[in-house]
């Protein structure tokens, strides 16, 4: 069976600890473990513009000893109306893995059905499960161990990037809190699985409306920005309703005394976090952005490997 990674419980607790695990073994080693030799080719189709996911990904294919073929929305036929079906056809015909970076999930779950190859989510409207592996990775190694731990997530609860974190913390065994204004719930089809899911691993899901109670004894606190692509023209609207929940010093400091801090970057000093916070002491945010390369060399190789 072809083993694709769409959403964040497309890996079982067990799988998500082995994808974890072999991250920290690449992450020593770099260059030892290269499946991809040939070298065999990866396509990367970037529906959305891209910076870290696509760095991450070329860097990491090529030390895996492959050759990363990297497809811009205007520069393939897709930009012409040809079917997503169609184009995954092609590739997997020619390429070892698909990496997609795009909008809306169904072109995923499309790519998936007509590929005879792994299909990866790395982004959708819906889910970021790449990132939120790479967190759970940067958080194992600062503690070393996720199981447990409070995690809260300040401001669009109903982001991307807040369901990937039901779902994956959930697995991972964590309490998660979402503190979000009123219209800016999570996602209640994803609120119901994270329950499900963290009902088997002893871990929690829950919403908190006060930003001052939802980060009290929390030991990671995360945020994302407010203005998404695509929302730039809801700017002052979004900025007057997260009033209140900038990542602050003061703020942070009503966390645990150990706790840290995730951001997935890119970052609006000033908006959804201040740079002292996004530059201080409690921030794991650079090491969450090189994790990425780690975690998802990771999760090609566990992929062809279990495929």
């Amino acid at each position: 069976m072809t083993r694709h990674f769409l959403r964040d419980d497309h890996l079982s607790a067990v799988q998500q600890r082995e994808v974890l695990e072999l991250a920290a073994k690449l992450k020593q080693n770099r260059f030892a473990h290269r499946p991809l030799a040939g070298p065999q080719s990866v396509a990367l189709v970037f529906d959305k513009p891209s910076t870290r996911t696509r760095v991450s990904f070329s860097v990491g294919i090529a030390e895996l000893g492959g050759f990363p073929l990297i497809m811009d929305a205007v520069g393939n036929q897709l930009a012409r109306g040809e079917s997503v079906a169609d184009t995954t056809r092609v590739l997997s015909r020619q390429c070892s893995a698909i990496v997609w970076r795009t909008f809306d999930q169904s072109r995923l779950i499309e790519a998936a059905a007509h590929s005879t190859v792994p299909v990866i989510n790395a982004l959708s409207d819906s889910f970021h499960p790449c990132q939120v592996l790479a967190d759970l990775f940067t958080v194992s190694e600062h503690f070393g161990e996720f199981s447990g731990r409070t995690f809260t997530f300040l401001g669009d609860a109903a982001s991307n990037m807040a369901s990937s974190y039901a779902l994956a913390l959930a697995i991972a065994g964590a309490h998660t809190r979402f503190c979000a204004p009123v219209g800016y719930q999570p996602d209640p089809a994803v609120l119901t699985q994270a329950r499900s899911l963290a009902a088997a691993t002893n871990g929690s899901v829950s919403l908190i409306s006060d930003p001052q109670e939802a980060v009290r004894n929390a030991d990671v606190l995360a945020t994302d920005s407010w203005i998404s692509m695509g929302q730039e023209g809801m700017r002052e609207q979004r900025l007057a309703d997260f009033a209140g929940y900038q990542l602050t010093t003061a703020l942070v400091g009503r966390a645990a005394p150990h706790a840290v801090v995730l951001h997935c970057l890119p970052a609006h000093r000033g908006e959804e976090i201040t740079a002292q916070v996004l530059d201080g002491p409690r921030s794991l945010i650079w090491n969450q952005a090189e994790n990425r390369l780690h975690v998802q060399k990771a999760l090609l190789s566990w992929a062809l490997e279990r495929g």
